[in-house]
């Protein structure tokens, strides 16, 4: 239910707080006061689309805020926990902010929100008719979606349904790739075998590209390498032209050596020298070494070179390094292995496909057979109301025919009206002119209002345009009789229709220094008699249309009586 209402800077409402009754909220005022700029602020925080357009003349943004009692929407507080957004209690407090740069700010509880997750939290708070709305009784989805929602069964079922049905387009879509692969899988299968031949004959290991550069690096400077640790040899040990390092530091030992016999000072540089002399016999033994092992074999270096060859042609087919060459033998070996399955995978597919489909065509059949009653059961509780709106010869009948399954069932869906007895029913949509589907509109949103699954608020948006006298107070009693039920949000020009109010509210425009503002009040009892007698009277409001207007209000009074206590039914 709808508590508060707060807008600021939204066309001619500059600022307006509104606090809603739980019955029936009438708002009423002259021509363009800016009754339906209201209505169009509280879809703002429902999650309709606004534009730039709705920010107050010289104002940088506007702002709308409503506060609702969400006490008993279970299924509005699951939402709100698999959004994370806070659900602490039983309020719900939605702020929306649009700017003239266009940046469009949507807290709920505080949390910031998408436009979207906004259009699903407003589906469980408020559903606002206006005469636009009555056009959309005749889209095939809204005519399902009244129909299935008008029992539990229904909707159940329809719930059930919608899985199977999606359970088997996902079986079918998976069987038609498979069959799709495999109609090109003879030219990928001689592919994929080639590439892993290729790739498996070259006998790959990690990181082998870098041991063949470092050898292949060796391999080609081994003149180079002869000579240097030939010279480093001959330095070191010397030959039989010159001493070497060795050789000149055994010379310097021995005479140091001397020199300690006859001065004590002079040992203490003998074990340092020891020290180089056994780090360079170690260098000597290693240079020794690495010279005597020197191999090179120019038919090695060619071999050598013939694999990195190898390996670089493979690179650059299939990724640029060894290791992706590697990865992509994995990858496409597994691709084989999957499609040379592909027979068995495909007879499996189809097993599941006709396995979902079948699943979808039972859960089909029990949504019709469910439809087909509960259509029934609402073209009876619909033309009974349309009776009570001035329309005693009308009936609506819902017809459920056989179709091709599709998302919504295996099931066609006709709305036929019939207004006058001795005419043949006929489509909805060919028949029925603006009032007559006002009065349907009515007659629907007052069945659905009976039923739990509804929303808290309806909204009513002139709803009443096309309609007077007897009629009038038919309509005004219908919806009185929602009120009972539900919150309702009333914007009417009929008196008949205002005098339920249980809360009115007055709009009215006033200019001053050049800006034009709406302002809403509530009205007290007084004002409303004076009210309800300017809407059948006109400005001219004369004694006995004042107690004129007060005696509707005793009558609307007692009327709203016997449709809460029960006595009066509609």
């Amino acid at each position: 239910m709808l508590k508060t209402l707060t807008v600021w800077n939204f066309a001619l409402l500059e600022q307006v707080e509104i606090e809603f009754d739980a019955g029936l909220n009438i708002l009423t005022g002259e021509t363009g006061a800016g009754k339906s700029i209201l209505i169009d602020a509280l879809g703002a925080v429902l999650g309709h689309r606004l534009s730039g357009d709705v920010i107050r003349t010289g104002c940088e943004w506007s702002r709308v805020e409503a506060i609702f009692d969400i006490a008993g929407e279970e299924k509005l507080h699951a939402f709100l926990r698999e959004q994370a957004i806070a659900d602490e209690d039983d309020a719900l407090i939605v702020t929306r902010q649009l700017t003239v740069k266009g940046k469009n700010v949507i807290l709920v509880n505080g949390c910031h929100v998408t436009l979207a997750v906004l259009r699903k939290i407003g589906e469980y708070l408020a559903d606002i008719h206006g005469q636009n709305e009555n056009l959309a009784l005749l889209k095939a989805e809204n005519q399902f979606h009244l129909l299935d929602g008008s029992r539990p069964e229904s909707t159940r079922l329809a719930a059930a349904y919608g899985a199977a049905f999606t359970a088997w387009q996902e079986a079918a879509a998976a069987l038609s790739a498979k069959e799709e692969q495999a109609r090109d899988i003879a030219d990928r299968l001689d592919m994929l075998r080639w590439q892993v031949q290729e790739i498996e004959s070259a006998q790959l290991t990690e990181k082998e590209d870098e041991g063949l550069e470092a050898e292949i690096k060796r391999l080609s400077n081994a003149e180079r390498i002869t000579e240097s640790i030939e010279e480093a040899r001959v330095l070191l040990d010397g030959d039989d032209n010159q001493d070497g390092v060795l050789g000149a530091l055994a010379r310097v030992r021995a005479a140091l050596e001397t020199v300690a016999r006859y001065d004590d000072d002079a040992s203490s540089s003998l074990p340092m020298l020891e020290d180089a002399v056994c780090q360079l016999q170690e260098v000597a033994h290693t240079v020794r070494g690495y010279r005597d092992g020197l191999e090179f074999d120019p038919a090695r270096l060619d071999a050598l070179q013939s694999r990195l060859d190898t390996i670089d042609k493979l690179c650059r087919k299939y990724g640029g390094s060894l290791t992706a060459v590697m990865a992509h033998q994995e990858k496409i070996t597994a691709e084989l292995a999957d499609m040379e399955n592909y027979d068995s995978d495909i007879a499996l597919l189809r097993t599941a496909e006709a396995e979902a489909q079948r699943r979808a065509k039972a859960a089909a059949a029990a949504l019709s057979q469910s439809r087909q009653e509960a259509a029934a059961e609402l073209s009876a509780r619909i033309s009974e109301r349309l009776a009570s709106l001035g329309m005693p010869d009308a009936r609506l009948t819902l017809k459920v025919s056989p179709a091709e399954m599709t998302v919504r069932g295996a099931d066609a869906l006709d709305i036929l009206f019939l207004a006058n007895v001795g005419e043949e029913e006929k489509p909805l949509a060919k028949i029925a002119s603006g009032g007559e589907l006002s009065r349907i509109a009515l007659a629907i949103k007052s069945v659905a209002a009976a039923g739990d699954s509804s929303v808290g608020s309806m909204v009513f948006d002139e709803i009443d345009t096309g309609i007077g006298g007897k009629t009038a107070q038919m309509v005004a009693e219908c919806i009185a009789a929602v009120a009972s039920r539900k919150q309702v949000l009333c914007i009417t020009h009929l008196p008949q229709i205002a005098c339920m109010a249980d809360g009115h509210f007055y709009l009215s425009k006033a200019s001053e220094k050049g800006k034009t503002t709406t302002n809403v009040r509530r009205l007290t009892a007084t004002e409303q008699v004076k009210e309800i007698a300017r809407m059948a009277s006109g400005m001219d409001v004369s004694a006995a249309s004042l107690d004129n207007a007060r005696e509707m209000i005793r009558f609307a009074a007692a009327k709203k009586k016997e449709l809460r206590s029960g006595k009066k039914r509609l």
